[in-house]
């Protein structure tokens, strides 16, 4: 687990990316969700060749366009603009979401409404509200080999997104391996939730304070700055 430096105007949507970032091993192919999940690309190191796969017919979408550089034909499955790196194909969404049922994936990076000490997701639906469509998340969240949840810690009413039983629609059960938040970096193991980094400028009581689930601590907990 590698650690970063920390820079002054970085946000913490920007330091969430960085970090899930450092996860990422050359020659994997990856699928990257909508938000904090998409950013991830803009810090992968150049020495790091990795392929990311889109639902919606793209394996090898690059970095985001320059603004003003966006080309309006090319966008990933969220509808956002995208650049293509070397190397890049096309193909329609059969062989896209055919790609993720076989389990070609390396890993998928989704965010979440909720995400459980074991490692149940729920991000696809609030009851009552109206919303899209689940898009590709319960086949990302079951077949792909490393499954990262990036989110913040806490939802905008202050409640703790990480909890012992998920209380909203499940996406997947026992899926998510890894969690990174503003406040965290951890890891679901067999035996429960291990606390393996803070973010700077938390400690690790910070964390303990804000999470509703039982989170379990071996060793050192390392700090990112």
């Amino acid at each position: 687990m590698g650690m970063g430096e920390v820079k002054e105007t970085e946000s913490y949507r920007e330091r969430i990316a960085r970090r899930a970032a450092l996860e990422v091993e050359d020659g994997m192919i990856i699928n990257l969700g909508i938000g904090i999940p998409t950013m991830v690309a803009d810090f992968i190191p150049s020495d790091v060749r990795v392929m990311f796969h889109a639902e919606n017919g793209i394996l090898g979408t690059g970095p985001s366009p320059q603004k003003g550089e966006e080309n309006p034909m090319l966008c990933n499955a969220g509808g956002f603009p995208v650049t293509l790196a070397t190397g890049a194909s096309f193909f329609d969404s059969a062989t896209a979401f055919a790609i993720i049922r076989r389990g070609l994936l390396d890993m998928t990076i989704l965010g979440v409404l909720e995400v459980s000490q074991s490692g149940d997701i729920a991000n696809w639906i609030v009851p009552g509200k109206r919303v899209p469509g689940m898009g590709g998340a319960m086949e990302l969240a079951q077949k792909a080999k490393k499954v990262m949840v990036v989110t913040t810690h806490l939802d905008k009413n202050g409640r703790s997104k990480i909890v012992r039983e998920c209380s909203l629609p499940l996406t997947a059960k026992n899926a998510a391996d890894w969690i990174i938040t503003d406040m965290a970096v951890m890891q679901v193991m067999p035996d429960g939730l291990y606390l393996r980094e803070v973010m700077y400028p938390y400690c690790v009581a910070d964390v303990i304070g804000a999470t509703e689930a039982e989170l379990k601590i071996d060793g050192e907990v390392g700090v990112f700055r």
